[in-house]
């Protein structure tokens, strides 16, 4: 017990201000970094366009040299331009199937959220017809496929004016009487 008192008095958390100060050397270092980045991908873009395209001659060449220069410029912006969408599509397609997974996958973890419906009123016909398309265009009767069950008629006593019930019930002759009606 002691050694869990002491580990835990070592443990000492940092202030507010020393956060603040820890924070903001992280933030400068992040925001250096991504200089830097951003300083190296436009090198190695300068250095890729460099490679691929070289400088374009243009003084001494004659009409045709230089049509013929803007028809082989057009035919490579094409390439690249189809490429370019190719490429397009493929990612598109990658997205789009992992979306699919990562859907899969949380679904078999069971921690989906079910989103909240609402209550819509519609008739029967009109779910029918919405889950069945245009098969049915009859309207369906229910009620005609139910089963019809015949209820017992319970035996119902007659109400009769009281006065002349209480006379006839008087007396032990009544209490026989009721004696005999209950069984």
């Amino acid at each position: 017990m002691n050694v869990l008192c002491s580990l835990s008095q070592r443990k000492q958390k940092y202030s507010a201000t020393r956060r603040l100060q820890l924070k903001t050397k992280l933030l400068k270092t992040a925001a250096v970094m991504l200089d830097k980045e951003k300083q190296e991908k436009k090198r190695e873009r300068e250095a890729t366009l460099s490679e691929r395209l070289p400088p374009l001659q243009l003084s001494g060449l004659s009409m045709q040299d230089l049509q013929a220069l803007c028809k082989d410029l057009h035919h490579k912006i094409d390439v690249v331009d189809e490429e370019r969408y190719d490429i397009e599509v493929k990612v598109n397609k990658n997205n789009t199937e992992i979306e699919s997974l990562s859907q899969k996958i949380f679904e078999l973890k069971g921690k989906m959220k079910r989103p909240a419906l609402k209550r819509v009123k519609i008739s029967a016909d009109a779910m029918l017809g919405a889950l069945l398309g245009a098969k049915v265009k009859e309207s369906v009767d229910f009620k005609a496929n139910l089963k019809t069950v015949k209820k017992e008629e319970e035996k119902k006593e007659e109400v009769t004016d009281w006065r002349k019930n209480v006379e006839a019930m008087s007396g032990m002759e009544g209490r026989k009487k009721l004696f005999d009606a209950g069984q």
